[in-house]
């Protein structure tokens, strides 16, 4: 009986991990073992870093957001809290856009959450 021979498996599986890995450094981007490992850690950060991305940006904007406020006379929480009695429904993203872009326009804002 013949030998069975794994040879197009395992030459698939290496192809994709080694692609996977192209850009890596050294012997991490040629090695299949190396590569494979450096791949395994390189996967876990960018799968935890697309959290953190949300939480650094919603970051960003609020203290945008505080800031403009603040140059208008009025603290971040009350003029959050201002907006949603107001029934304004615009998000931190497009208020830090505003207050960034356009004062004119959040200065409006500024002055419906103050009523």
């Amino acid at each position: 009986m013949a030998k069975a021979r794994h040879s197009v498996a395992t030459r698939r599986r290496k192809k994709r991990v080694l692609k996977q890995a192209k850009g890596f450094w050294l012997d991490r981007s040629k090695q299949f073992q190396q590569a494979r490992r450096a791949l395994m850690h390189a996967l876990t950060y960018t799968y935890r870093d697309r959290k953190a991305r949300k939480r650094d940006f919603r970051r960003l904007w609020i203290a945008r957001i505080n800031a403009a406020s603040r140059a208008e006379g009025i603290s971040y929480n009350v003029f959050m809290a201002g907006l949603k009695k107001a029934k304004v429904g615009l998000d931190r993203k497009i208020l830090a856009e505003l207050a960034v872009n356009d004062p004119k326009v959040f200065k409006k804002l500024v002055e419906i959450a103050k009523q």
